[in-house]
């Protein structure tokens, strides 16, 4: 150090002739998502210039921070791993080890750490917790959730052993609700440079903001640069002859432009978060696909239209802007819809317009227009049909129309048409056991046979099957489990692995044995909190989290843990409510809210707090009855208010107004076209008319529920209280444990579809 305090400048780095690696990274083969990251966040990360030669506890600062050392890609052709780890260790400057529950049970990241101890480097190991909690070895119930390996927690006696004096490993944690994985990295690196953490986060905050002004220089020039092209484009074709090939290069300039604007740029500013300089690049875009005549042009530039504009709508659509999406889908399809019309044996072509009206179908569907969706997906069908029809072994088209037919299936049931829908989920089967038998190592194709099995679960669920509903999910989650064990780190396939086994659960429940309900609920709710830890922006997995949360709370209450399923409730509302506000057009998310306040109100009602559960059914029937207005055949919109109408009913002391509601639940359980054989829909029916002291006339509705092997912890304490006999049913118990043994095959679901054809 100088006088002045500041640190002296080198010529030489002592660390880099003494020491291969910067650093080793030692983690579980079930954290290589995270070692991914972590192995390219360090080696593209450039030191700040400033910091550069300056000479700290660590060393002397490098440029770089490359090579980082990987065991698990380093020694891929090793023979002899032990001595390879060795000498990567002793090579290596630094140790980081990925700390997670999977981490700290692995015996080569402990081994890994000890090695590294015994060359005397403990205060150059760094800890990157990225789950499970540090030391909660010491806290009774909880030793599962430990993130540090023995060796981490405890030092080394004199012979180099693991002793008992406890050690304090210097961490940083990746946690969304700890440091975050930004802040997180930059400790990491302050911690091998020996620098301050605050003036490396000082440095990004610069950094990011240089950048986003860049980007936003960039949107704006690009925009000026197209808007003048496009003019100039324009103007040159009113020109003389001669000046049409210059016209045409000026618009193939101008649109390779946009697409960059569409592409990359988009990307960028995706990247930094600037979503509304996303939004002006995909207005200005718009405008200028507008002003350009749709006569006079190569197919080859109406496709690059067609394609550039379905990418503006899907943008617009993952950022929640509905209208605005479709109004670019549209203009895409009247673009592709020309094309398709032209050559009809081009299958491309078909596949491109079937794929934007898929596009609008997905977006009407969101905004609950169904007959608008169901207009755009049969359209899609047609197309694809068309396009089969001239290659008929193309198992990609094969796969396009199995979506296209499930999606159909969904807006069909949606619609209050199960037998329609049940004719598309068949198709669904029968097209995916095909792609199936064609490659069954085509994990997509694999896991849509899984969905296939699903929607005959709900279909079977409707009609009263219950134990063929079991059976078709337990089946769905064979596939998907299956799935998931030879790709552990495909997080979409862990996604399908948890709604299906949430799905499982609710149904077991419903047959009476809650306890494995529960157990299943429990494991998909503590799969999508894994998943939002990765990747917190990702909707779909905070969805997963906050709804299956609500239907375990329902299960807890009905079990008797009020202050469980109170947790439960508060954590989904709390998520729903940020979703919402990301996106207030979203149909679902705002029936999915409701449906969680719905569960706080009987959670108040069962603690004595009336006034507040009343007002609690008021907010939700206030988003569920505009919701079944414009849906009426929704059965889950149905079931939902019928049930918000029966708590009102046992909040009100008004015993004339409890008996109206009562009774309008009966009728609306009566009213539906189809399904009425839905044990849902039967047990809200008898709720009802026991409490109007209508015994005989929901006794047909008791002895069909009986006949399904339906025992709803909800059903069963009022028909105690109404001195109902309701014994076990013995056929379906062992018809249910039957395919808990015997999950449907796939030749069988297969023989069953074209039988029902």
């Amino acid at each position: 150090m100088t006088g002045t305090g500041v640190p002296h400048v080198m010529t030489q780095d002592p660390v880099a002739p003494a020491f291969r690696y910067r650093a080793f990274i030692s983690y579980s083969h079930q954290d290589k998502t995270w070692a991914d990251w972590l192995h390219k966040a360090l080696e593209t990360y450039a030191v700040p210039k400033r910091l550069v030669g300056q000479a700290t506890a660590a060393g002397v600062v490098p440029k770089r921070l490359a090579p980082i050392f990987r065991d698990r890609d380093e020694l891929a052709s090793a023979h002899d791993l032990g001595r390879k780890v060795n000498e990567a260790l002793a090579q290596s400057a630094n140790l980081i080890v990925i700390c997670s529950p999977r981490s700290a049970a692995s015996p080569w990241v402990q081994d890994e750490v000890l090695a590294y101890k015994r060359l005397g480097r403990n205060e150059r190991i760094f800890c990157l917790i990225v789950d499970g909690e540090p030391n909660a070895s010491n806290l009774p119930g909880r030793e599962a959730e430990e993130c540090f390996a023995p060796a981490l927690r405890f030092e080394l006696d004199a012979a180099g052993q693991l002793g008992t004096h406890r050690a304090e490993p210097i961490a940083a944690d990746a946690r969304p609700d700890k440091d975050g994985k930004a802040n997180a990295k930059l400790k990491l690196i302050a911690g091998m440079l020996g620098v301050g953490f605050d003036m490396l986060k000082q440095r990004e905050l610069r950094r990011r903001a240089r950048r986003m002004t860049m980007v936003a220089a960039l949107a704006v020039t690009v925009m000026a640069v197209t808007t003048t092209l496009a003019i100039l484009a324009i103007v040159s074709r009113h020109a003389a002859v001669e000046a049409s090939q210059a016209a045409q290069r000026r618009q193939k300039q101008a649109e390779t432009l946009v697409n960059f604007m569409l592409g990359d740029l988009n990307n960028k500013l995706g990247e930094v978060a600037r979503l509304d300089i996303m939004q002006s690049v995909d207005d200005h875009a718009m405008a200028y696909f507008a002003s350009l005549p749709t006569s006079d042009v190569t197919d080859e530039v109406l496709e690059q239209r067609a394609k550039a504009l379905e990418k503006i709508g899907s943008v617009r659509m993952d950022q929640g802007h509905l209208a605005a999406a479709l109004d670019s889908f549209q203009a895409s399809a009247q673009l592709s819809s020309r094309l398709a019309a032209a050559a009809p044996a081009d299958v491309a072509r078909q596949t491109a317009y079937a794929r934007v009206l898929s596009y609008m179908g997905m977006n009407e569907w969101t905004q609950g227009n169904l007959d608008a969706a169901l207009r755009h997906f049969e359209s899609a069908r047609k197309a694809l049909l068309l396009a089969q029809s001239h290659s008929s072994h193309d198992l990609s088209l094969k796969f396009e129309r199995q979506t296209t037919e499930n999606n159909i299936g969904h807006v069909l049931e949606a619609r209050g048409q199960p037998d329609a829908a049940a004719i598309a989920y068949r198709k669904t089967l029968e097209l995916s056991s095909e792609l199936v038998a064609a490659n069954p190592d085509k994990s997509d194709w694999v896991s849509a046979l899984g969905d296939a099995h699903n929607n005959l679960g709900k279909l079977a669920l409707q009609r009263g099957d219950l134990a063929e509903a079991i059976a078709e999910y337990r089946a769905d989650d064979a596939i998907e489990t299956r799935l998931l064990a030879s790709d552990p780190r495909n997080n979409s396939q862990r996604e399908n692995v948890l709604r299906v086994r949430a799905i499982l659960g609710r149904t077991l429940a419903m047959s009476g044995d809650v306890d494995n309900g529960i157990r299943d609920l429990q494991q998909a709710i503590g799969i999508a909190a894994q998943l939002v830890q990765i990747d917190p922006k990702q909707t779909s997995f905070q969805l997963d989290s906050a709804f299956y949360r609500s239907q375990l709370s329902r299960l807890k209450r009905l079990n008797g843990d009020l202050p469980a399923a109170k947790a439960l409730t508060d954590q989904s509302l709390s998520i729903f409510s940020r979703l919402i506000q990301l996106d207030p057009a979203n149909a679902s998310w705002k029936q999915y809210g409701a449906e969680v306040q719905l569960e706080q109100a009987a959670e108040s009602l069962a603690s004595g707090k009336v006034a507040t559960a009343q007002a609690q059914v008021q907010a939700a029937l206030s988003v569920l009855k505009p919701l079944l207005t414009k849906q009426p055949d929704d059965r889950s919109l149905l079931l939902s208010t019928v049930t918000a109408n029966l708590l009102l009913a046992d909040a009100s002391s008004d015993k004339q107004s409890a008996q109206q509601l009562r009774a309008a639940a009966v009728e609306a359980t009566r009213a539906v076209n189809s399904g009425d054989g839905d044990p849902r829909l039967l047990a809200l029916r008898v709720e009802a008319l026991l409490g109007l002291q209508k015994v005989a006339e929901a006794t047909p509705s008791i002895q069909r529920l009986w006949n399904t092997g339906y025992r709803d912890p909800a059903l069963l304490p009022i028909l105690r209280r109404a001195r109902i006999a309701y014994p076990v049913n013995p056929a379906f118990q062992k018809e249910r444990l039957m395919s808990s043994t015997n999950p449907i095959s796939h030749t069988k679901s297969l023989a069953h579809a074209k039988e029902a054809q």
